[in-house]
């Protein structure tokens, strides 16, 4: 819900000041409407649903994999659509991935977002609407901002949003923000945010010559003055870095790209987590062996190094296949 909205009727209507959280605590708890909120007078109620609606998205289809992961395709008021998908795993946890932004400006070749026009950045709400959307349907425990949008362009609204998610059950230990490496946006969550969200870097190659080829945001900032920033990251909180490296057949996953990336991060501040290509039309993917030789490569120079389990690939749900196309005719519409 637009949380200023309603903080701004609540006054309006003279109510006292703890209304705003016994409302959002029913929000943030999964509670399904205002119907359901038994301490708040039933007129104020009603009077709640008429000026501010429970959800700034509308629901506009919904898809589940073979896995269980969800996605779920939203419209902004405005009519901007948001993608954000909810991963599920047989050690119970639960894992949302949620945008920052409708469409992306950053234009990496790999992933489909970069391939739609983009929109706008979306407001705390918006982002917290897709959190509170799942919410409903079971508990969460874990966030990533790896969705739609690049995080860092949208760094006030995504941290405000982030710092509302423990009402969620998603503690700050437990949410990750992912950058390509927008410089102003990263060194500002280096130096000025204190809770211990963690911070990953989109690198996907280990040398400016090839980065810029596949991820023009390195033309403006290379991947020197990136690397050193997530540096300083890992010298401030004493928590390591993740680095996301996509795996493309013959374009970044060669054994000596890898000893190029072992050398360029060093054993101590970086932990990489190597991610299957999930085909958006321009690459192939690297083999399965091509990614165990890389890994092992990495594995020998003393860096943590996984690969990711993919989930929801067969839902368009995957890393880099984001890009708010609707699967069908939609099948499900309403407030989120």
């Amino acid at each position: 819900m637009d949380l200023e909205r309603l903080d701004a009727v609540l006054v309006d209507l003279g109510e006292p000041s703890y209304r705003t959280r016994q409302v959002w605590d029913w929000a943030a708890r999964g509670g399904p409407g205002y119907e359901a909120m038994t301490n708040v007078p039933a007129s104020l109620r009603e009077r709640l649903a008429e000026a501010v609606p429970f959800s700034t998205l509308t629901l506009e289809e919904e898809s589940q994999s073979r896995d269980g992961t969800v996605k779920a395709l939203f419209r902004t008021s405005d009519g901007h659509p948001v993608e954000s998908v909810l991963m599920r795993y047989r050690d119970g946890r639960r894992s949302l991935c949620v945008s920052s932004q409708s469409g992306c400006p950053l234009t990496c070749s790999f992933c489909a977002t970069g391939a739609m026009r983009f929109g706008r950045n979306l407001t705390p709400s918006e982002i917290l609407d897709q959190a509170l959307h799942f919410r409903r349907l079971e508990r969460l425990d874990h966030c990533v901002f790896m969705g739609m949008g690049e995080p860092m362009l949208n760094l006030d609204h995504v941290l405000e949003a982030a710092r509302r998610l423990p009402d969620v059950g998603i503690a700050h230990r437990r949410t990750t923000i992912s950058t390509v490496g927008w410089l102003p946006g990263l060194r500002r969550f280096v130096d000025e945010v204190e809770e211990p969200i963690r911070l990953a870097l989109s690198l996907h190659a280990p040398d400016d010559e090839l980065r810029s080829r596949i991820m023009p945001v390195n033309d403006r900032y290379p991947i020197a003055d990136v690397i050193a920033a997530c540096r300083r990251s890992f010298e401030r909180r004493r928590r390591r870095v993740f680095v996301e490296y996509v795996m493309l057949a013959g374009v970044n996953d060669g054994a000596e790209q890898a000893r190029r990336l072992a050398a360029l991060l060093g054993r101590e501040a970086f932990t990489v987590n190597l991610i299957p290509y999930n085909p958006t039309g321009l690459y192939d993917g690297s083999s399965r062996g091509a990614i165990a030789s890389f890994k092992a490569v990495l594995g020998r120079a003393g860096i943590p190094t996984t690969v990711r389990l993919t989930r929801g690939r067969d839902i368009a749900a995957a890393c880099g296949q984001l890009a708010a196309a609707p699967r069908t005719r939609s099948r499900t519409t309403a407030t989120a």
